[in-house]
């Protein structure tokens, strides 16, 4: 990969010459090679389907049922929305206090390594309402659900009535004056939402990098990047403040932040949790939990995944009134006579260190019972490259009326990518689009004769952010590719796909990722439940960790 980490004023100079079209081109080919763009152009004509504007996954067989285990919920040395639920009914515990709790290390600025908040906007004084009436229902014995009391960030791309929904931006600042969907589901169940959790400049960084704020550095080291874009859901979780998160994942967003910071993510089926009040729409963002364990990743499934009338996408799961009931006996399902799928081309792509810790993983799994086998098809090798034009295409087009009213208050990370996108033809774009077609159906006869495919979450560790570059404009393709070059291919063809820890190395977790069948969650729940009861997935917490109990 071409090392093109840009910083400050050599930034803004690359900049200067993407948004010039007498020298973007000559920048496009150097950025390109990140990517493989070129494989696109090598293809076949098998290699591309027809152009297809709603991208419904493909299912490629019926939801797996492997043995008749029925283990339970796994056991979790961290603090669980299940061990809060306990403390709770008990009376050991209120939800109160646990806002006191967590609001004393926000005055206190106790945010270990990560050194800055996880919010960008913080509700008081509706946390507080919303904690004091949870503390009367449990003391009733009338508690809603699994998020009653607990303390949920929320994703700063989702609106929440009374904050400004900035979606990582330096001028969105007006508050709103009304929830998103998936809001409101939550304050129906009584969750205490607190604040807005920071996220990179329009979600299209995930490295964990926004010159816009003072931004959180990863849980485990102050020096490195917390990965994005769903950044402030990551780092509330990894260090004890929440014990499941509202993210949001176009390209790894969830995956990747709950990877690096050693956490539990789950990108669901497209789409579980509806749009609404999301202000940023596209063909390939997936909503969900960023969490402590898998329950946890449970617990926010059952409250937020539902039908909204306002978004389209959720008419694509076909098991709306079953699913639900699903999700939580899959935690108990065991690992025995699962057919495991792995993707040799995308362990190679990993350093060494990322691909023995997923191998070892695996092999755990298999011990128990797993069927391992490998799996590869040809259309893998250019997943990185469609996944950019698509995303970062359709994140252009969305905003290219904020970038025109606010183009010198965005950052220069931001207008390079968009910048970059104008060479990419109208024609070049839709013949990407193809290629997602026919992947879609690829995956799925790819997937049709296992139950779970695996691969690392990222290619590299948490990329360098030290301190000094706090509010500097930084961009890094080379290592931007290494984290979406796994991630893409669950986005593109709208499957689930969850990130579970596996191991550190020089003190930086590792993800392995498991990748499901349209709306086959429950799978993908199993698997994860199971390397968490073996303790593959009890690394060592961060130095911030500190236990709401």
């Amino acid at each position: 990969m071409a090392d093109l980490r840009l910083v400050g004023g050599r930034l803004s100079m690359v900049r200067a010459l993407a948004e010039s079209r007498f020298t973007r081109g000559m920048l496009w080919s150097v950025v390109s090679r990140d990517f493989h763009f070129e494989a696109l152009e090598a293809l076949p004509r098998s290699g591309r389907g027809r152009v297809e504007e709603v991208p419904k996954p493909v299912q490629g067989a019926a939801p797996r049922q492997w043995g008749e285990a029925d283990l339970g919920a796994p056991d979790s040395p961290r603090c669980t929305g299940a061990k809060l639920r306990a403390a709770f009914a008990k009376g050991d515990l209120t939800p109160v206090d646990v806002l006191d709790a967590v609001l004393a290390r926000e005055d206190a600025k106790d945010f270990g390594p990560s050194t800055n908040s996880p919010w960008v906007a913080l509700d008081r004084d509706g946390a507080r309402a919303a904690a004091e009436a949870s503390a009367a229902r449990w003391k009733a014995g009338e508690a809603k659900g699994p998020l009653d009391g607990l303390i949920v960030p929320v994703k700063d791309e989702f609106h929440m009535r009374g904050l400004p929904t900035r979606g990582g931006t330096s001028w969105r600042n007006a508050p709103v004056d009304e929830d998103a969907f998936i809001v409101t589901r939550m304050r129906d169940a009584g969750a205490v939402l607190l604040g807005k959790a920071h996220c990179t400049e329009n979600g299209m960084n995930p490295l964990g990098f926004n010159p816009n704020f003072d931004y959180p550095r990863n849980v485990y080291s102050a020096g490195h990047g917390a990965g994005g874009s769903s950044t402030g859901s990551a780092v509330a979780v990894g260090l004890g403040l929440a014990t499941v998160a509202v993210s949001t994942d176009g390209g790894g967003s969830i995956r990747v932040p709950a990877s690096l910071n050693g956490q539990f993510g789950l990108k669901p089926s497209l789409q579980r949790f509806g749009r609404s009040g999301d202000i940023w729409v596209g063909t390939v963002g997936h909503t969900g939990p960023i969490g402590q364990s898998t329950p946890d990743l449970v617990d926010l499934m059952e409250v937020c995944s539902a039908h909204d009338p306002g978004d389209p996408f959720t008419d694509f799961p076909p098991d709306w009134g079953r699913v639900e009931s699903t999700w939580r006996p899959a935690l108990g399902r065991g690992i025995r006579g699962c057919r495991i799928g792995i993707l040799p081309r995308f362990m190679a792509m990993a350093t060494p260190e990322i691909a023995k810790a997923c191998e070892v993983a695996l092999k755990a799994l298999e011990a128990e019972g797993a069927i391992l086998t490998e799996i590869d098809f040809p259309l893998l090798a250019v997943v990185n490259a469609v996944g950019p034009i698509v995303i970062a295409g359709e994140s252009a087009a969305n905003a290219y009326d904020d970038l025109v009213a606010h183009r010198t208050e965005s950052s220069d990370e931001l207008r390079l990518v968009y910048a970059l996108m104008d060479c990419i033809s109208a024609q070049e774009h839709l013949k990407a689009t193809r290629v997602r077609t026919q992947l879609r159906w690829d995956l799925a006869a790819a997937i049709a004769g296992v139950d779970l495919l695996a691969l690392p979450t990222t290619g590299r560790l948490a990329s360098p952010y030290p301190l000094s570059e706090s509010r500097v404009q930084i961009a890094d393709t080379a290592w931007t590719a290494s984290m979406t070059e796994m991630n893409f291919l669950a986005n593109l063809t709208g499957v689930p796909a969850a990130s579970v820890p596996v191991g550190l190395h020089d003190g930086l977790p590792i993800g392995l990722q498991l990748v499901g069948d349209a709306w086959d969650e429950a799978s993908v729940i199993a698997g994860c439940a199971h390397l968490e009861r073996l303790g593959v997935t009890q690394i060592d917490p961060s130095p911030g960790y500190r236990s709401l109990l």
